[in-house]
């Protein structure tokens, strides 16, 4: 489908080599003396040998890892794929995906058959170079050789229009991303970050602009840079890992490297069920002489940032080409990608996944049964990765299922088209009923009887029929309040009352004379107010607004709540533009208003069901729905700006490019009047609450020693200092230091930002509470340990 059809805007028309990538059929260059896969083949010697020799130099392990564990097998997964898709750059990230998948099952089969001939330790770097060499072999042995009348990818677009300027751009912000973290972590300023962001709005822009004169390599290779810079920009924030989930995660991962075995049975938390942060980074780390936390801190994000491309290329199969940059602008442009996505290693390969599926869901001409197979496995891929991820999907597919049947049935045309035989598969519904059942069922038997943890899925389940039901029922996450659909902000004074209530209720049957907690009088009498989080002071720009008269912060707010509601409405205006608007950019079948609208149920649901906004982000929900409903929101831009003319795509990178600079934290910025944001500022509550200190973790060395000497003793901190430090602390441990939760014989451990500002946060229905810590409660304590950064009590 050519741009010119979808709008009439004044643009040049591409030229031969800035269209589609489908495979060439002309003669191709002259035929090599062995073929790719044989030289692939052969490659598998001299690197297994680097691998097993005892003490190969770090970068030339690193390179034979990497080789090993990506590059070979992406190479000969292209010999695959390129009968699975129709065009060369869908193959290519399509063998990205099925290579993450081949790395984690070559890990789970020599973790789950060894065990019972005697191997103890299956994880090691012997046995999983032994075996990821043996699955690139027979990979080898069975793929087809590549078509070889192909120009190589690399060929291509060395040689293509444009690749200068957009890898000099690209170049620009990658070295700007990675230093401006760097700078952060040793105590500077946020200013080099601050560019970054402003080159990767001027990347997206160029690729925008230019869509027309350089070919899809071109502007793919661009998304993935602009991608890559803005995870790298907070995933490398802290000397140590920093972030929410991925704290956990690291543990888990460190859980399953320690004993090189991964025994779910030992901790059945799904959180250890996910194999994208135990398995694959345990291959990694063997194999490789990457630390521990390079692995997270840039393997996954490097990996994740492949998912934008997939965006494109989905959208690509479908609708114009300025539809599908826009729409894999607008997945990275969303805040969740840059804000949370680095910090959920899990859910970045569950996304790397869902891209390549949705790949081979819109690619129409390919064989219709064959794609329905490899959707399926990739889906199966999802469910090893991610339980909340293959939890939403299936919802969309079910809902999607049941709209696509009742359809057909009020429908007197599509039961004149489902009686008359087509010739393209692409008139036929791609959802079937195993198509949704077989993911479905995989998933429930991963989290049951294989792994049994359906523990926190069964939670909710119970907690939505409550609600649902006119039972009892929380008050759901105040991001809720963003959304159209409803919801409401809950005070922070209010969410703290709940929470004291709730833990006072845990509690009742210990508190008391001799008990182990604090009298309810005593508790009643300590202060605990709530703390409004701090915003930056106004910037000389800032101060010029607020002397003519302009709030800065309700500028900020405003914004942000602008943007919020832009999304939706132009997400929910897609369907009606793109279905009955004369010119509209983009004419999807079915099948995609389906899923699209299967996604925007899933949205809904979400923020109408309190439980699942505290369980699941709403927030991450819309980001994963952006995989189905991107070029409706991408359309309804275009159309929006039709007044325009050969304006429009102009307007739509300055809209772009002010979306990004706002909600990444450049406007606020360089405006104050904002709460820092930890990607461009060593302030803030993001930074308070997940940026690790050296000097907290001397002081859980320190306190876990001795616990452990001592051979008894509970722990007691902050669930957020917990959370940094939780693979330090080995001995038991509560997280929380409430005084309706503070226990006499515990150890109190008090983190960095407790011990430097008295601050404590919590999270609790799904929100942030931040208060002031009663310190006289720890009066008749004595203090064990400080060393200006960390104290302890006993």
């Amino acid at each position: 489908m050519d741009d010119t059809l979808a709008l009439r805007v004044d643009e040049p028309a591409p030229e031969p080599a800035a269209d589609e990538e489908r495979p060439s059929r002309a003669a191709g260059p002259r035929r090599p003396l062995i073929s790719r896969r044989f030289a692939i083949l052969l490659s598998l010697a001299p690197v297994s040998v680097i691998e097993l020799l005892p003490q190969s130099p770090g970068a030339l392990q690193t390179l034979a890892g990497l080789w090993l564990l990506f590059g070979a097998p992406v190479l000969l997964w292209r010999g695959i794929t390129a009968r699975i898709v129709t065009t060369g750059t869908a193959a290519l990230l399509l063998s990205v995906g099925f290579t993450v998948m081949t790395d984690i099952v070559v890990a789970l089969t020599v973790n789950t058959a060894l065990p019972p001939l005697g191997v103890e330790r299956p994880l090691t770097r012997l046995i999983l170079t032994v075996a990821t060499a043996g699955a690139v072999l027979v990979l080898g042995v069975l793929a087809p050789e590549p078509p070889r009348s192909e120009t190589p990818l690399w060929q291509t677009l060395l040689a293509a229009r444009g690749l200068r300027p957009v890898a000099a751009v690209g170049a620009l912000a990658l070295v700007l991303a990675v230093a401006g973290p760097i700078r952060l972590n040793n105590g500077l300023g946020g200013a080099v970050s601050t560019v970054a962001l402003v080159v990767v709005a001027a990347l997206i822009c160029l690729l925008l602009l230019r869509r027309a004169r350089y070919p899809v390599e071109v502007l793919e290779f661009g998304l993935y840079c602009a991608s890559a810079a803005l995870l790298l920009i907070t995933s490398l924030r802290g000397q140590f890992i920093t972030g929410h989930d991925i704290q956990k995660e690291f543990l888990y991962f460190r859980l399953a490297l320690g004993g090189e075995y991964w025994d779910i049975s030992t901790y059945t938390d799904p959180y250890n069920a996910c194999l994208s942060i135990t398995l694959l980074p345990v291959s990694v780390f063997q194999l490789t002489a990457l630390s521990d936390t390079a692995i997270f801190k840039v393997v996954l994000p490097l990996l994740f940032a492949f998912t934008p491309v997939l965006v494109h290329r989905a959208v690509r199969n479908v609708a114009p080409r300025v539809v599908a940059l826009i729409s894999a602008m607008y997945f990275i442009i969303f805040p969740t990608f840059l804000t949370d996505m680095p910090y959920l290693g899990r859910q970045e390969i569950a996304f790397l996944l869902l891209g390549c599926a949705m790949v081979v869901l819109t690619d129409s001409d390919g064989s219709l049964p064959l794609r329905r197979i490899v959707f399926v496995v990739l889906l199966g891929g999802i469910v090893l990765s991610h339980y909340s991820t293959t939890y939403v999907v299936v919802g969309t597919l079910a809902v999607s299922y049941l709209l696509d049947k009742v359809w057909r049935l009020v429908s007197r045309r599509g039961r004149e088209r489902a009686r008359r035989k087509r010739r393209e598969d692409r008139m036929l519904s791609f959802l079937t009923w195993w198509v949704v059942l077989v993911p479905a069922a995989l998933a429930l038997l991963w989290s049951g009887p294989l792994t049994h943890t359906g523990g926190q899925l069964e939670r909710t389940l119970s907690s939505v029929a409550s609600a649902v039901l006119g039972g009892e029922s929380e008050s759901g996450s105040s991001d809720t309040a963003y959304s159209i659909l409803g919801g409401e902000k809950v005070p922070a004074t209010e969410r703290l009352k709940e929470y004291k209530a709730d833990l006072l209720k845990q509690t009742a049957a210990e508190r008391g004379e001799g008990g182990d907690y604090l009298p309810l009088k005593e508790v009643n009498g300590l202060s605990t107010p709530v703390v409004e989080v701090p915003t930056m002071k106004l910037t000389l720009v800032g101060r010029v607004l607020d002397a003519v008269g302009i709030s800065v912060p309700g500028l900020n707010g405003g914004l942000r709540q602008a943007a919020a509601l832009f999304f939706q409405v132009m997400a929910m205006a897609g369907f009606v533009v793109a279905l009955w608007a004369r010119r509209s950019a983009f004419r999807p079948v079915r099948d995609q208003v389906t899923i699209a609208a299967g996604a925007w149920f899933m949205v809904a649901v979400f923020t109408l069901v309190p439980q699942l906004s505290v369980d699941y982000s709403l927030l991450r929900a819309f980001q994963q729905g952006l995989f189905f409903f991107a070029p409706f929101l991408a359309t309804a831009t275009l159309w929006a700006l039709r007044w325009a003319r050969h304006r429009t795509v102009p307007l739509a990178c300055v809209l772009l490019a002010g979306l990004l600079l706002d909600l990444s934290g450049v406007v606020p910025k360089v405006l104050g009047g904002y709460p820092a944001q930890v990607q461009l500022s060593n302030s803030g509550q993001y930074y308070s609450i997940y940026y690790p200190h050296a000097e907290e973790r001397r002081a859980a060395l320190w306190l876990d020693a001795r616990v452990g000497k001592e051979g008894t003793g509970l722990v007691q901190t902050d669930r957020f200092s917990y959370s940094r430090l939780q693979a330090l602390l080995t001995h038991p441990t509560l997280a929380d230091i409430h005084p309706a939760a503070l226990r006499s014989d515990s150890y109190v451990l008090l983190g960095t930002t407790p011990t430097r500002t008295g601050r404590v946060t919590v999270f609790y229905g799904g929100d942030l509470i931040t208060y002031q810590y009663p310190m006289k409660v720890l009066d008749s304590r004595d203090l064990i340990y400080s060393n200006g950064g960390a104290v302890i009590y006993r």
